[in-house]
């Protein structure tokens, strides 16, 4: 993807996240709105976030940040640096030894905080829907 559509989503994701907090808490002061858009607020803020940290971690691939730095000309084995690899999706940045030993300098933490939110992201959607199906086949003064 190119940077400037990256930095456009950054941009609308950290943005985002307030509203989404904001549209919560005001659903909370008014305890008569449906469960399902409480649901539904939530899995934007999740998708949101793990959209902010996806695009933060692309640009720390991207932008290289201190990664070709960091690589030392030999690994602790004595191996001569080979290559370094950089991968989009799962974020990473490595350095490549001859011995074929690997360093990674972009925490693999960034992956699974992303697959962890965008997965709750998923989860509350299948709420949202679930609730406001069931609330539409319910009939009036029921609860």
């Amino acid at each position: 993807m190119p940077t400037p559509l990256m930095g456009l989503l950054l941009l609308l994701s950290v943005t985002a996240v307030p509203a989404c907090v904001l549209v919560a808490v005001l659903l909370l002061r008014n305890p008569a709105r449906s469960p399902a858009a409480l649901c539904g607020v939530g899995a934007l803020l999740l998708g949101f976030s793990a959209l902010a940290v996806y695009c933060y971690g692309w640009f720390a691939v991207t932008l290289g940040g201190p990664f070709p730095e960091l690589c030392e000309d030999r690994a602790a084995s004595g191996a001569r640096l080979a290559g370094l690899r950089q991968g989009f999706w799962p974020l990473r940045n490595a350095c490549v030894y001859s011995d074929g030993s690997t360093v990674e300098h972009l925490s693999s933490s960034i992956n699974v905080f992303v697959y962890v939110l965008a997965g709750l992201a998923v989860a509350l959607t299948c709420a949202t829907a679930f609730l406001a199906r069931r609330a539409r086949h319910l009939p009036e003064g029921t609860s």
